[in-house]
């Protein structure tokens, strides 16, 4: 079996056509998925990049492999300790790639990602690695074309493969050339975001909030914060072309298998490492939280012996799917995956979900959100320097962007979701390695990685602006955190 799995970065399900998307973002993906199978409610259980990849890969939740930061303690897997084997090939912690490989399958990974992120421990498995050396500042034409040589030269020489694509135009800043154009200039923004919300969040604070938006790069015209909702228009044009900009590269992967006479015999994924706020929980263009948006991502799935048409809406996690390619091939399961095949919903259509999901998010805010029924109840350990409050609750059904925090108004569904939150968590610890949740070692080290050391600054910032009000709410809710701020 032939397997290409493209990874798009920072791609939320809701900016494809296929999911409903008003604008023509992805022709290619969704004439895939109109042969394959498309999952509605599949989730990164670590967000954002480096925890994300991170459980893809080992098929283990962060709380069990301490790696949930981007930086400090726990940015790196632990250590296995004394029962260590000489290799990890036939132990309960053997990765999922390795499996492919110890099956047959030749498999090759085109991504700048473990070297931007130190993640080396993700490259277990794989007997090739191409880093495309721009340190994610690559465009899909560099990868698109690193991987068209790879599956014109090796590819034709394997019978069984798994060929892993890292596309990163999508994350901020976005880099498509500038010569593309914008072929969303006529075409309006999602309409969910108004004038009167984005007043709000101008009254609000945070990193990449209206008022503080990530750097802008090569695609012309980003505003320098969001104003109105011509500022939005500008922005979200940004992110839908980068993500037209990767669709056309993955038509030339199709071209290029079709013209080897590979098409058909290869089963083709597609999926993210997390989505991309724009605009959610006043967080534009970037991945903070353990939210809906944030945390859900698209997975499809199209290849030979998979149901065709199929809409899967039960829950399930990313670590879910090594587990599945693994039983798909005759694989052997390990002890110490989390993750938990669903291999009937593909090839039968048959539900093989979980009836809750935990995410989670350590590296911008320390967060865990549960996701069951049709609710998102999200609780903010450390706030990440943004206005939240400890609980929110959202109705993913009538508010997918978040709008309306119903906390207040639902006491009942909030104590459901605690009761399954403290459940979850006391699972992990129970078949943990280790007694300790990677989460307090985050915030005792000082807080979520990317906003460590800035409070100081964002507080006099407020201050300087004269949003008194939202820098005595920021003041008033780190105080606990105050003895980690001064050590």
């Amino acid at each position: 079996m032939k397997i290409l799995y493209l990874d798009i970065d920072s791609l939320r399900p809701d900016h494809l056509g296929v999911y409903g998307y008003h604008r023509n973002t992805s022709p290619n993906i969704d004439r895939i998925a109109e042969k394959g199978v498309r999952f509605t409610n599949y989730y990164a259980s670590d967000a954002p990049c480096a925890p994300s990849r991170n459980a893809l890969f080992s098929s283990r939740f962060g709380i069990h492999t301490g790696s949930v930061n981007h930086g400090g303690l726990d940015a790196d897997v632990r250590p296995i300790g004394k029962d260590r084997p000489f290799n990890l090939h036939h132990s309960p912690y053997q990765a999922w790639v390795d499996g492919l490989r110890v099956k047959g399958h030749h498999t090759t990974m085109i991504s700048p990602f473990p070297g931007r992120h130190a993640k080396w421990n993700v490259l277990e498995g794989f007997l090739e690695v191409h880093d495309t050396n721009k340190q994610a500042g690559e465009t899909a034409g560099d990868v698109s074309k690193e991987a068209i040589r790879w599956i014109k030269g090796r590819g034709t020489e394997k019978e069984d493969w798994f060929l892993y694509l890292n596309f990163w135009d999508p994350h901020t800043p976005y880099r498509t050339p500038e010569d593309y154009g914008n072929p969303f200039e006529n075409d309006p923004a999602p309409d969910w975001l108004t004038d009167d919300i984005i007043a709000q969040h101008r009254e609000s604070y945070g990193p990449m909030s209206a008022t503080d938006l990530p750097a802008r790069d090569q695609w012309p015209n980003l505003p320098e914060e969001i104003t109105n909702v011509e500022d939005f228009k500008r922005w979200i044009d940004g992110y839908d072309t980068a993500i037209r900009h990767v669709d056309d590269h993955i038509g030339m992967l199709l071209d290029a298998l079709d013209e080897e006479g590979m098409l058909e015999e290869t089963m083709i994924i597609i999926s993210a490492d997390h989505g991309e706020n724009q605009g959610e929980l006043n967080v534009y263009g970037d991945h903070q939280t353990a939210d809906h948006i944030t945390s859900r991502i698209p997975l499809i799935m199209s290849g030979p012996d998979l149901k065709q048409g199929h809409v899967d809406e039960d829950f399930h996690y990313q670590i879910d799917v090594g587990p599945t390619l693994t039983e798909l091939v005759e694989g052997e399961l390990r002890e110490k995956w989390d993750g938990t095949s669903f291999l009937p919903a593909i090839t039968k259509g048959e539900e093989a979900g979980r009836p809750y999901l935990v995410v989670s998010q350590m590296a911008w805010s320390c967060q865990r959100g549960v996701r069951f029924d049709n609710w998102m109840m999200i609780r903010t350990y450390h706030d990440g320097l943004k206005d939240f409050p400890d609980l929110m609750l959202f109705d993913i059904e009538k508010d997918p962007h978040e709008t309306t925090n119903l906390v207040d108004e639902k006491p009942e569904v909030v104590g459901k979701g605690m009761r399954l939150l403290d459940e979850w968590v006391a699972e992990q610890m129970a078949s943990s390695d280790s007694p300790i949740d990677p989460m307090w070692n985050v915030i005792h080290e000082g807080g979520p990685f990317h906003t460590r050391g800035d409070y100081d600054k964002h507080v006099q910032r407020l201050r300087a602006r004269d949003k008194h009000e939202a820098a005595n709410r920021l003041e008033s809710r780190h105080q606990k955190f105050m003895n980690f701020y001064n050590e």
